[in-house]
């Protein structure tokens, strides 16, 4: 069984309520449940985990080497600026699929060029939080 580490970067504790014209009405609880159903269905294994801090997502990123097979992050706004979160995801082997909620390449300029879409496997935007089922999909099919 396949095990995926689920990383969610700052201010997604606060979906439902923060932008929800940009982000939805869907909860980061609402979300999470929709990852354990759909790994239940694929036969993966996975770990949901959450932070505001950069420190702390570098930690489950090092960690994951050891506890999981494939990561699905959501870096949030640290897409756009953390060199060490992209340092991180180089020292891991498995694939990395990195998802934003919103299609980035429609925003404003700040919002359109993310560091880490350097070191990941795959992107996937603007599907809302369906984006986090489809990068389980395809890390079920990956060998």
């Amino acid at each position: 069984m396949k095990r995926v580490m689920i990383l969610n970067g700052p201010n997604l504790n606060l979906l439902g309520v923060r932008e929800p014209h940009i982000y939805g009405m869907t909860t980061l609880a609402e979300v999470n449940a929709s990852c354990e159903e759909a790994a239940v269905k694929l036969g993966l294994e996975v770990a949901c985990h959450q932070s505001n801090h950069e420190g702390v997502l570098i930690d489950l990123i090092q960690a994951a080497r050891q506890d999981a097979d494939a990561i699905i992050i959501n870096p949030a706004g640290f897409s756009f600026t953390s060199v060490s979160i992209m340092d991180a995801i180089k020292a891991f082997e498995g694939p990395v699929l990195e998802v934003h909620i919103s299609n980035i390449h429609a925003r404003d300029e700040y919002h359109r060029h993310s560091k880490i879409s350097f070191v990941a496997t795959g992107v996937i935007c603007g599907l809302g939080p369906y984006g986090y089922i489809a990068a389980m999909h395809a890390i079920a099919q990956m060998k």
